[in-house]
């Protein structure tokens, strides 16, 4: 009899990946791999898990397509990892249907924008040593963050010391606008450019003129030289 339980109870633990536990919760499939030492994502996770719960391990990376192949995926939980970083693709198969992500307390200091505005999961980014700019301030602004820890959105480092350890919501309440920053070093930047392209454009023009007044030159004391040397023969 126990044994029939035990089957009944983990009815698909033949495909479940090494030291997780895999189950179901309110008839939707669930891997729980928490607290198991794992490095990175498992790659052997069943297809069709709805519920993935990875939290309070040793993983430092989501790579491209990490997750594509679950397109079942409602609900991923990789807190209290040491996540450093996520590539633009990390959730790339599964934005459409995943409806919470947390990624709080890793080590998460930038993330491409990229990875996240295009999900509709609700956001958990706090405890993180984030690093204040333009990506953060538009991922606050356009994604869906879970508003009990938006607060703890905090600035580990910032381009203004005074930003620091101040939580981003209110260093932009307060004014700040990371993105204006970085317009302006495009602006300069591309004065620059223009400017460069410009005076090439003066020198050639510049050049072009010389030459070709040397060449008139050349070429007018060269006619004026003919009835010189036409002379003796008369």
């Amino acid at each position: 009899q126990a044994f029939f339980c035990l089957l009944l109870c983990i009815p698909w633990g033949s495909s479940c990946p090494p030291s997780c536990q895999c189950t179901e919760r309110a008839g939707a499939k669930a891997v729980l791999c928490s607290s198991q030492h794992l490095e990175e994502i498992p790659k052997d996770i069943p297809r069709d898990v709805v519920f993935l719960k990875l939290d309070a391990n040793s993983i430092t990376r989501i790579p491209s397509n990490a997750f594509k192949h679950l397109s079942h995926l409602e609900e991923i939980d990789l807190s209290r990892n040491a996540i450093e970083k996520i590539d633009r693709a990390a959730f790339r198969g599964v934005a459409a249907g995943l409806r919470t992500l947390d990624l709080s307390s890793n080590r998460i200091r930038s993330i491409p924008k990229e990875a996240l505005l295009a999900l509709n999961a609700k956001l958990r980014l706090a405890n993180n040593p984030w690093h204040c700019e333009c990506a953060l301030q538009e991922v606050l602004w356009e994604a869906r963050l879970d508003l009990d820890s938006v607060q703890d959105i905090t600035c580990h480092t910032a381009p203004r010391e005074e930003y620091v350890g101040k939580p981003l919501l209110q260093v932009l309440d307060a004014g700040a606008n990371f993105c204006s920053v970085r317009q302006r070093t495009m602006d300069v930047a591309m004065f620059i450019t223009m400017f460069g392209w410009f005076a090439m454009v003066i020198v050639y023009i510049i050049c072009y003129v010389r030459h070709n007044r040397e060449d008139s030159c050349r070429h007018g004391d060269y006619l004026r030289s003919l009835p010189s040397a036409q002379a003796p023969a008369e």
